[in-house]
């Protein structure tokens, strides 16, 4: 069950750090209004709170939690901008969530480097 919950609260991190960046950029980009940037700014607080409720070292978390952004990433290029991710699209997000599963799970007593 902690598995799980660690997996939804990668995946809602990445939503809260992915939203408040393309806030920003819809702003810029697409011309869209300046009051864009108040729930961007909300957004990455959000998002750097939750980094905040793993109970692991912050550079372990970073780490795996690159592997659930990149996965996020490719899916609201699927889902918000409407652009379908080819298969190596999936492939690399796979591999990714891959890397962040054998950092997250792995037994605290593993070898060290």
């Amino acid at each position: 069950m902690l598995e799980i919950k660690t997996v939804i609260l990668f995946l809602v991190t990445a939503v809260a750090e992915i939203l408040g960046c393309y806030l920003p950029y819809v702003w810029l980009k697409q011309g869209g209004s300046v009051w864009l940037l108040v729930p961007a700014a909300l957004s990455l607080a959000l998002f750097a709170w939750l980094l905040t409720l793993h109970p692991t070292a912050a550079g372990r978390i970073y780490a795996a939690y690159g592997g659930a952004y990149i996965f996020v990433a490719i899916l609201w290029l699927w889902m918000i901008e409407g652009i379908r991710p080819t298969t190596w699209d999936v492939t690399g997000a796979l591999v990714a969530l891959l890397g962040m599963a054998i950092i997250i799970f792995a037994p605290e007593q593993g070898p060290s480097v």
